[in-house]
């Protein structure tokens, strides 16, 4: 999709227009239409052990207008660059000056069917949620596409979804049913624990092309290219958040096993982050240590930087971000890891990430 930003803009802005009678009379369209967008420019290094050395320029840019349709019900829509990848909305800085592609991001509906209940349908934000942010199942840029529904009731939570993966011509589709259940407690002043556990299961995976671009990224294929087992995975997690010298802390870890192979099938991640970087003069570090086995998690749709994306790797990622201003912050990420233990031969693999963000709303 290669439409000028602002066409894009215009046409959300328009479709997010709330309806007449629905909102208050006293409001106009405009009171009720937020808009936000960032702006992410990188430098990368890659040293691959027995690969030549690569380094490059990125950008990341998203634009989200997001109108309050009545009191209940909201529209979001989002563009992006780098829109043909799940996981990851990054351009490479190339092409001879080529115009970039961008498409749409996010594009749902929430609805506040009561206090306890959110229901949201579309390509929505993911619903399910991430201990720590740690990229173990789900990279943070990935959008899933369906129907989901986050409850929750005093301490205790659920979130439960159907996504739609694949549609075939030729065979059955394929879905994703997510389901989580949980519940956040306070132990003591200033310290609370989020733990919980949940269930993925894929259908229709083996003897199908893997999911997106049909590279498998560590997961076992047949001679053909295409899917060895089926995906049903179990889910442990836990985060503890307190506060050191008044700066906010949070530990987490979280374990994964594919239930349907008995080799290669389990994941797990821990680690620390400490700080916040949203407003000027603050700053955040964390490290996280990730191992997730070849067959242990749909290799497509988990963190496509660490270990040069998919399974089949694990090692440390250390990162720290400094606010320079009110949405403007300077951060970098360091990834040591070790690839290919399973499906060749294991060897190092280093990247380093330099950014400069930009946000507005």
């Amino acid at each position: 999709m290669k439409q000028a930003p602002a066409a894009l803009l215009c046409a959300m802005l328009i479709a997010v227009s709330p309806t007449p009678g629905f909102a208050a009379d006293e409001q106009t369209w405009t009171d009720r239409i937020s808009v936000n967008g960032d702006l992410r420019l990188r430098f990368e290094d890659i040293d691959e052990q027995g690969e030549e050395g690569r380094s490059r320029w990125r950008y990341r840019a998203r634009l989200a207008a997001s109108g309050q349709v009545s009191d209940d019900v909201k529209v979001v829509m989002e563009i992006a660059s780098g829109a043909d990848n799940p996981v990851s909305r990054n351009v490479t800085f190339d092409g001879g000056f080529n115009g970039d592609d961008i498409g749409f991001d996010l594009v749902y509906v929430e609805w506040a069917a009561s206090d306890n209940l959110t229901v949201y349908g579309g390509k929505m934000k993911n619903p399910l949620y991430r201990a720590g942010g740690a990229p173990l199942v789900w990279d943070g840029d990935l959008n899933p596409e369906g129907l989901a529904l986050k409850y929750s009731n005093g301490a205790l939570f659920a979130n439960l979804a159907g996504l739609a993966v694949e549609e075939r011509s030729s065979s059955s589709d394929s879905l994703l049913t997510a389901v989580q259940i949980g519940g956040k407690f306070s132990l003591a002043d200033n310290l609370d624990l989020t733990a919980g556990v949940g269930y993925f299961g894929y259908s229709n995976t083996v003897g199908n092309e893997p999911f997106y671009d049909g590279s498998a990224k560590g997961n076992s294929v047949d001679l053909a290219g295409n899917y060895l087992y089926e995906y049903k995975d179990t889910e442990v997690f836990a985060q503890l958040d307190t506060r050191v010298a008044d700066l906010p802390l949070s530990v987490y870890v979280q374990w994964v096993r594919n239930d349907d192979v008995n080799v290669e099938d389990t994941g797990y991640a821990f680690g620390a982050k400490i700080g916040s970087a949203k407003a000027k003069g603050g700053w955040e570090a964390g490290w996280t240590y990730q191992d997730v086995e070849a067959d242990s998690v749909i290799a497509t749709f988990n963190d496509s930087d660490f270990g040069g994306g998919g399974t089949d790797a694990s090692g440390h990622v250390f990162k720290a971000a400094y606010a320079v201003a009110n949405g403007i912050s300077l951060a970098g990420t360091y990834f040591v890891n070790k690839v290919d233990r399973f499906q060749g031969t294991e060897h190092d693999y280093n990247r380093l990430q330099l950014d400069v963000q930009f946000s507005f709303k």
